[in-house]
């Protein structure tokens, strides 16, 4: 891996742990449908002036559909999920479940035929279900019937990324990464245009809302989800993905930093299982080159 790709790596890293605060401050206000379906269509407004720029044109109506499935599951269901989920519990613990992604994702690849579903894959799978239950039990946040369904949320949103690499993955060799990224995007808003309209009377429009989904639409979305399909062309599936291994750092160091989250000894123990859950269905080692897998 060239050293490009690794400081590209580490700044989709730093990015998309950097959403989780901002889904905190944007959550209350504008709730999680007219947010996602905001977040959307800013992505695919700065990707299309993008394309305008470059010269480049929309991918072909016959491919619309594919797209608009990928778009569910790697836009539309995880901003939806991590939005509800962000009203309930800190983003640390979002960050933190969501590297659980790796491990949907290496499901995802047996169940689509990328690879093979072995002892020490679903051995991982364990591992890191057993990480989720001690990091919910251990961590600074009590344990109610809330905040139980705001981690079964990550859970679905981070299962929806892993399932949706696979997709994200053909269409990068497929298509040009800007105009797919556009048109994901573009999915997404339409897809969420509905309910995101019958939940917009209760918008609550703040000054730190309204930053904080600028932020997420144009940099965590736009940019970085079209520099993730540049990647997914240039190196293996399983190294564009490895960000996930480091998002948590970010997110938990952000909430932190930025909303003044509680960072507990108690939550290391899952963190610690999570992360050995990743390296197990990947093949990740930090120490020598990855086996081939997936991640989300």
């Amino acid at each position: 891996m060239h050293a490009r790709h690794f400081l590209q790596l580490l700044l989709l890293s730093a990015v998309w742990g950097a959403s989780f605060p901002l889904i905190r401050i944007a959550a209350p206000a504008f709730g999680p449908w007219p947010m996602a379906c905001l977040r959307c269509a800013l992505a695919a407004v700065v990707l299309a002036l993008l394309m305008r720029v470059m010269g480049l044109r929309w991918p072909d109506r016959a491919h619309w559909r594919a797209l608009a499935v990928l778009s569910t599951l790697t836009v539309a269901a995880p901003f939806v999920l991590f939005n509800w989920a962000g009203l309930v519990i800190p983003a640390g613990y979002s960050a933190l479940l969501n590297a659980t992604a790796p491990l949907f994702g290496v499901v995802a690849g047996a169940a689509f035929g990328d690879e093979r579903l072995t002892g020490r894959k679903l051995a991982g799978c364990a591992v890191g279900l057993g990480g989720v239950a001690l990091l919910v039990q251990l961590g600074p946040v009590q344990v109610d019937l809330p905040v139980l369904l705001a981690v079964l949320a990550c859970v679905a949103a981070s299962a929806s990324y892993g399932f949706g690499a696979i997709l994200m993955k053909r269409a990068s060799l497929l298509h040009d990464p800007l105009p797919a990224s556009a048109a994901v995007h573009v999915a997404g808003a339409l897809l969420l245009l509905l309910p995101a309209g019958a939940a917009a009377p209760n918008v609550r429009i703040t000054p730190g809302a309204v930053a904080a989904l600028a932020v997420l639409g144009i940099f965590t979305s736009g940019f970085m989800y079209w520099i993730s399909m540049r990647l997914m062309r240039e190196i293996p599936a399983s190294a564009a993905t490895s960000s996930a291994f480091m998002i948590p750092m970010f997110g938990v160091s952000w909430g932190a930093l930025f909303l003044g989250e509680p960072v507990t000894a108690g939550m290391l123990p899952g963190v610690a299982l999570v992360l050995l859950a990743c390296a197990l269905v990947t093949g990740f080692n930090p120490f020598g080159r990855a086996r081939a897998g997936r991640t989300a």
